[in-house]
């Protein structure tokens, strides 16, 4: 019924440019995620220039599912959200994009739904600021087994292992997919998830995982090493297959026997935020649709120079149709 069942934190995120003087005046620290609270978020809200900002749907595991749905695949999403302005935002979000989701409306402790201040800097970096509201409540009781039984692909975000109900999602979404053997795939998601997280991120990896999709510093860090090809021998033993992305090199992916060097596409970059969930996004469509992974690899290295070339973790209607065209039938 399901490409693709996944799992995250639905957010909404408010893009905005800032210098780089921005993040010493205001103590943040640049090119990570960081969770913080709703204080500390509003401070710094009133410290941009809201006027230049963009609300967005967002959300690790949420622009991904966008992306293999705007491709044409079937996507499911279990996420919270709370019953405000934003959380309304974000299920007519999901709707437009045609994502089955179980989702309502939760009367929770905590009354906002999750956003993140997402704050690109002229090296078109990004640096987010999360405050997760009530996606912190996201728990077990929250995951649909018939969905899951149903799908090809249990997708998770790494972000979740930073609250422990989230934690306690992930081990049984797990559980649940290898039981109606479905295939089970995990994204990093960020550097700061596997350095501070990497106690629960190594309970979610457990023995292995079917499909992992990670950046070169993530790879370098949960495996111990300073050298990309010492971490990929390494990701072997806790991935099946996985997908290395390395920035302006193109990525690198390994099909369970070989490794695939991916060419990058020339791009002028503008903001990164989002190219990985893209090219996740990109890479299971094609999987899931009978293409190779050489060619998944193509096809979501140009889905994800993409959305560089932009502010933004999300393509058009007519961006998608032109990448897809590269795809080989």
């Amino acid at each position: 019924m399901f490409d693709v069942y996944a799992i995250g934190n639905a957010i909404v995120d408010i893009v905005t440019e800032v210098e780089y003087d921005f993040f010493e005046k205001n103590e943040v620290e640049k090119g990570v995620m960081t969770l913080v609270d709703e204080k500390r978020q509003q401070h710094l809200m009133k410290a941009i220039d809201m006027n230049k900002s963009k609300l967005t749907g967002g959300g690790s595991a949420g622009n991904t599912i966008t992306a293999l749905s705007q491709f044409g695949g079937k996507g499911f999403y279990s996420c919270l959200v709370a019953q405000d302005e934003l959380g309304k935002f974000f299920i007519d979000d999901l709707k437009s994009n045609n994502i089955a989701t179980n989702l309502q409306f939760e009367k929770l402790p905590v009354d906002h739904t999750g956003r993140c201040l997402v704050m690109t800097s002229p090296d078109a970096e990004r640096t987010m600021n999360t405050f997760l509201g009530v996606n912190s409540f996201f728990s077990p009781e929250h995951l649909n087994e018939e969905a899951i039984k149903n799908s090809n692909y249990l997708y998770m975000e790494g972000y979740l292992v930073a609250s422990p109900k989230g934690l306690e999602a992930m081990l049984e979404a797990k559980k649940l997919a290898e039981h109606h053997k479905v295939s089970v795939a995990l994204t990093f998601s960020d550097p700061s998830m596997v350095k501070y997280f990497s106690t629960q991120m190594q309970q979610v990896v457990g023995a292995s995982v079917d499909l992992l999709f990670c950046n070169e510093e993530e790879a370098m860090i949960y495996t111990g090493t300073n050298d990309i090809l010492e971490a990929r021998e390494k990701l072997k033993d806790l991935a099946k297959r996985f997908v290395m992305t390395l920035g302006k090199n193109g990525a690198l992916v390994f099909d369970g026997d070989t490794f695939i060097q991916i060419e990058p596409y020339k791009v002028n970059a503008v903001d990164s935020n989002g190219a990985g969930d893209m090219f996740a996004g990109a890479f299971m469509y094609a999987i899931t649709h009978g293409h190779s992974y050489a060619e998944a690899g193509k096809l979501a290295s140009l889905a994800s120079s993409k959305v560089v070339e932009q502010f933004g973790p999300r393509l058009t209607t007519p961006q998608v149709k032109k990448v897809l065209e590269h795809l080989t039938v």
